[in-house]
């Protein structure tokens, strides 16, 4: 094992970082939230904080001109984001989890071409693998990939697609052989501006409002050959791997919400009054912020233990049991957050169930936790899978 990792816990680096990326949250992203939320706008006031202090895409390496930190460092600043505004967290995430397919099986000179903008702050990467019918089954999909010459063609339609239109780059799944199923996909980077791209209307959603989902429709886009991520046929097998990374962003983006929750019900219950004296000297509210504090924080030591072990695997190391951990994280995390956003309205009472008071938010944002980059059913399956096979 190398001296370079963290041996289990977060290390003096770590701990500053947080330190770091919260007073930047608390001063630059979370007095938007509520407006970011209300509007249902992009979160432009948190992009520029994030750029400007290089917490954009801190996992890109340095030799693309990124910070080059680790998987855990990546996943505390999500989660620290996380806590000030769920959309905002989906910049750092969203921009690892388009950029992990380039990292794990892309040329040299595709990394160069894509990774340095994205470090740079001049361009962000959305994920395209999702489509109408394939969803949870993902190697359904329809969107086609044709070669000509040395440019691919590409049509078809994808769904649900995070930051879909402030992007610039697309990591795009498309068929390149039906008759191979699973094997006859492969991985391409697309461009906004390639003619033929163009975006559906931005969907209505409960939470993470402020992060756009949209359609992105293929229509006869021709884009260079060498703009294949990988060898042809493996764009599934790299959609898998990079799902073992980038469940764990999910993790932290699930574990700041959930303390964002708890850090404000702490606060409102030892300030409101009933009865004469603060509720929080009520033994039933105590159990409560007890359980809520007690699940959040195993949560998120698994969460950090997977991202340990995906930054080992990132480096060449045998990492057996990372499908297993990063999806336990992510499932596991994500349903606490949704369980301690719950409670942080109940602990506010009225006041919870009202826009005025961050709590209802937080429980909507909580709830796409437990949907994207696998629902949490499927996490078990993949779970029950790791384990009996």
């Amino acid at each position: 094992m190398s001296p370079d990792f963290p041996a289990y816990a977060p290390s003096e680096d770590h701990e500053l970082l947080r330190q770091t990326v919260r007073a930047l949250a608390d001063a630059k992203i979370a007095p938007y939230a509520a407006e970011v939320d209300e509007e249902s706008r992009f979160p432009q006031e948190a992009l520029d904080a994030l750029v400007q202090n290089d917490l954009h895409a801190v996992h890109v390496p340095e030799q693309y001109g990124g910070a080059g930190a680790d998987a855990l460092a990546t996943v505390i600043v999500i989660e620290e984001v996380a806590r000030a505004c769920g959309s905002s967290s989906l910049i750092p995430a969203v921009n690892k989890l388009g950029t992990v397919p380039v990292l794990l099986s892309g040329s040299d000179e595709l990394k160069k071409k894509y990774l340095t903008p994205v470090a740079r702050g001049e361009a962000m990467f959305s994920y395209a693998l999702s489509e109408a019918e394939a969803g949870s089954d993902a190697a359904g999909m329809k969107t086609r990939a044709v070669r000509d010459g040395d440019s691919w063609v590409l049509n078809g339609t994808k769904m649900w697609i995070t930051n879909a239109g402030v992007s610039e780059y697309y990591t795009v799944m498309a068929v390149t052989d039906p008759e191979k199923g699973a094997k006859g996909i492969s991985a391409f980077v697309v461009e906004k501006s390639d003619p033929g791209v163009s975006f559906g209307e931005k969907e209505k959603k409960l939470g993470i409002k402020g992060s756009p989902t949209r359609t992105v429709i293929l229509q006869d886009v021709r884009i260079p050959a060498d703009r294949l991520i990988g060898a042809e046929g493996s764009g599934f097998k790299t959609a898998l791997a990079t799902l073992d990374h980038t469940r764990i962003t999910i993790a932290a983006q699930a574990l700041g919400i959930a303390q964002g929750a708890l850090d404000y019900a702490i606060g409102y219950v030892k300030e409101r009054k009933q009865f004469g004296k603060p509720i929080s000297d009520f033994q039933g509210v105590q159990f409560m912020i007890a359980d809520m504090a007690m699940r959040l924080e195993g949560a998120r030591q698994l969460t950090y233990h997977a991202a340990i072990k995906s930054e080992r695997a990132f480096h060449g190391e045998k990492v057996p049991d990372l499908t297993f951990v990063s999806s336990a994280c992510k499932a596991l995390a994500s349903d606490v957050a949704m369980d301690v956003t719950v409670d942080a309205v109940q602990l506010l009472g009225g006041y919870g169930y009202t826009r005025e008071f961050p709590a209802e938010r937080m429980m909507r944002d909580a709830k796409i936790t437990q949907i994207y980059e696998g629902t949490n059913q499927i996490q078990r399956m993949v779970i029950a899978r790791q384990l009996l096979k």
